[in-house]
């Protein structure tokens, strides 16, 4: 009989977690996406002033960043034989 009445048991309990799970799954992914949307627009944000601030400072630094070197040497040349 206490077989019977633990079967009932966690079969009501899966339906009743299954119901709330319908029941306020909407309302959860309402609020993720806003505190999702919240945390992108903040971001964004702050791309946008930082990139601001950027344009005016990097523009002088990104040609001596690009500069290359043709005398610095990269290494050696090896030249390999096949062995039979």
């Amino acid at each position: 009989m206490n077989f019977l009445i633990a079967i009932l048991v966690i079969i009501a309990v899966y339906y009743l977690l299954k119901f709330l799970v319908r029941l306020f799954a909407p309302k959860m992914m309402n609020y993720a996406a806003k505190k999702t949307e919240e945390h992108l627009k903040k971001k964004f944000e702050q791309f946008a002033q930082d990139s601001n601030q950027n344009t005016t400072n990097s523009t002088t630094t990104k040609k001596d960043k690009f500069k290359s070197n043709p005398s610095k040497k990269v290494g050696e040349y090896i030249d390999f034989e096949e062995v039979e």
